[in-house]
C-alpha cells in the first residue's frame, strides 16, 4: 500500500512540474484510499459543488466548509466501500435496468430526460458521469440489502404480537357478516362423536356445500332456525367465543371447529365491511442454479446452461431431469427444479424481474444473480385472497423495516471500522 500511495503521490507531482513547464492540464488528484479503490479530488468537488447548488435553490443553510468536507468525505468513503461490497458479491446491473433507474429520477422532479440531462449539465457534470454514479448507487443498495437482508431474524411471535396490536386498532370499525353452528354436548352425548361430526361439517363447508342448509339440519345454537345468521357485528358486539376465534380472516373463511362448554362451534365469515381486501400474484417457477469455479468461468457457466436448455426444448431431457442432474441448489433440485408458489418479492432482484416477465411454459436465457448463473422458467401463476393474512404481513414489514435500518447501521459501521482508510491530502500537507 506504501509503495502505491508513493506512485500515486509522484504522478500527483509530476503533473505539478509538467503544468509548470509546458501548460499541461493536471491530472485528477488522488484524495483518499479506501482498500484497493480510491476517492478523487474531483469527487469531493463534484458532491460539494452539488450540495451548494441544491442548498441555494431550495434556500437550506449549510455548515462551515471545512465540517461540509468532511461530511462529504465520510459519504463518498462509505459509498466507495459499498460499490466494492457490491463488486465482491458480483452486482451487476445492466443498461436496461439503469435505463428504468433514471426514467424514474426524471419522473420524481418532473422532467423530461432532455431535461434532466440538461440540469445536471448545468451543475457542470456531464450524463455519461451521472449514468455511472447512478450505476454504482443502484450497485452499492442492492450489496447493502443483500447483505443486510441476511442479519434481520424476526420471530414468528414477534410479528402475531404486532398483528394482534394492528387487529385491535383496525377492528374498532370491521364488521363481520356471521354464520354459526352449533353442536351441542350434553348428558348422555358422546364428545368424540360431536367433534367427529364437527370436522366432517367443515369439511363439507370447505368442499363448498352451502353453510344455511348445514345449519338448519345440524345446528343447535340460539340462531338455528335463521341458518346460523348473526347478521352483521363489529368484534365487540360478539359473544367472546366468536371474538376469541376472528383475526381478521377474510370473506368465505371457515374457523373452527373449536369448543366451549356448551359443546363444538362452526364459524363462517359471511362477509365484511371496513378491512381492505389483499389480492396478490403468486409464481410457481422452477430453475437451475449452477456457479462458476476457478475452474469453471461465467462463460463456460452459461455455455452449459445454453446447452441445457437446447436439451429441454429439443425433448432429449425434462427440465426437471436436468434440474436434478446439474442445479447447485439442492432444495429445490430434488424438486425438480420446483420452488412453489411464492410472491416474487421474496426473489433477489434478477430472479424477480425474470419471474415477473417471462410467460408461463417460456425458459429464460441464463443470467446472474448473487447465487450465481441461473435459468427459469415460469410453470404458473395465480391470484390469491390474502385479505386473512394482510395484518401479518403488514406487521411483518413493519417489523422487517425497524431491525433492517437498525442492521444497516450497524453494517455500516463495521464495514467501515474493517476498511483500510488513508486521507492523502494529510500526507500532503505534512510534506
Amino acid at each position: 500500500m506504501n509503495t502505491w500511495k508513493t506512485t500515486l503521490l509522484t504522478l500527483v507531482a509530476a503533473c505539478h512540474i509538467g503544468a509548470a513547464s509546458a501548460n499541461v492540464v493536471e491530472m485528477d488528484k488522488v484524495a483518499i484510499i479506501v482498500n484497493d479503490g480510491v476517492v478523487l479530488q474531483s469527487d469531493i468537488d463534484t458532491a460539494l459543488k452539488t450540495l451548494t447548488i441544491n442548498a441555494k435553490k431550495s434556500g437550506k443553510s449549510l455548515p462551515d466548509q471545512d465540517a461540509l468536507i468532511e461530511q462529504v468525505e465520510e459519504k463518498l468513503i462509505l459509498e466507495t466501500i459499498q460499490q466494492q461490497e457490491a463488486e465482491r458479491i458480483g452486482v451487476r446491473i445492466d443498461d436496461s435496468r439503469l435505463n428504468s433507474a433514471i426514467e424514474d429520477i426524471a419522473k420524481n422532479n418532473n422532467q423530461t430526460i432532455e431535461q434532466l440531462i440538461s440540469s445536471i449539465a448545468e451543475e457542470g457534470i456531464s450524463y455519461p458521469e451521472f449514468r455511472e454514479q447512478v450505476r454504482k448507487e443502484i450497485a452499492a443498495g442492492e450489496a447493502r440489502n443483500t447483505l443486510v437482508r441476511r442479519r434481520v431474524n424476526i420471530l414468528p411471535a414477534e410479528v402475531d404480537n404486532l398483528a394482534e396490536i394492528l387487529a385491535n386498532e383496525t377492528n374498532a370499525t370491521v364488521q363481520y357478516k356471521i354464520g354459526h353452528i352449533q353442536l351441542r354436548v350434553g348428558d348422555g352425548e358422546d364428545k368424540a362423536e360431536a367433534q367427529a361430526l364437527a370436522n366432517e361439517l367443515v369439511q363439507k363447508l370447505k368442499d363448498g356445500e352451502d353453510f344455511e342448509k348445514l345449519a338448519y339440519a345440524y345446528s343447535k345454537g340460539p340462531k338455528a332456525l335463521q341458518g346460523g345468521d348473526w347478521g352483521w357485528m363489529r368484534k365487540e358486539e360478539m359473544p367472546t367465543i366468536f371474538a376469541d376465534q376472528i383475526k381478521l380472516q377474510n370473506k368465505g373463511s371457515i374457523i373452527g371447529p373449536f369448543s366451549s362448554g356448551v359443546g363444538f362451534h362452526i364459524l363462517k365469515i359471511e362477509d365484511v365491511k371496513g378491512l381492505e381486501t389483499v389480492a396478490v400474484t403468486e409464481v410457481n417457477a422452477r430453475h437451475i442454479l449452477i456457479k462458476p469455479t476457478v475452474i469453471l468461468s461465467d462463460e463456460g457457466v452459461q455455455k452449459q446452461l445454453n446447452e441445457i436448455v437446447r436439451q429441454i426444448n429439443a425433448g432429449e431431457a425434462t427440465f426437471g431431469e436436468l434440474a436434478q442432474q446439474y442445479s447447485q441448489d439442492p432444495g429445490s433440485a430434488a424438486q425438480n427444479g420446483e420452488l412453489g408458489y411464492q410472491t416474487s418479492d421474496l426473489y433477489v432482484p434478477e430472479f424477480k424481474h425474470q419471474v415477473d416477465t417471462l410467460a408461463v411454459g417460456q425458459i429464460s436465457a441464463p443470467f446472474k444473480t448473487v447465487h450465481g448463473w441461473h435459468i427459469v422458467e415460469v410453470i404458473d401463476r395465480r391470484e390469491v385472497d390474502r385479505t386473512d393474512s394482510a395484518m401479518k404481513n403488514k406487521a411483518y414489514r413493519i417489523l422487517f423495516n425497524r431491525k433492517f435500518n437498525e442492521e444497516a447501521g450497524a453494517w455500516l459501521q463495521e464495514i467501515r471500522a474493517a476498511a483500510y482508510v488513508e486521507m492523502m491530502k494529510d500526507q500532503q500537507d505534512d510534506n
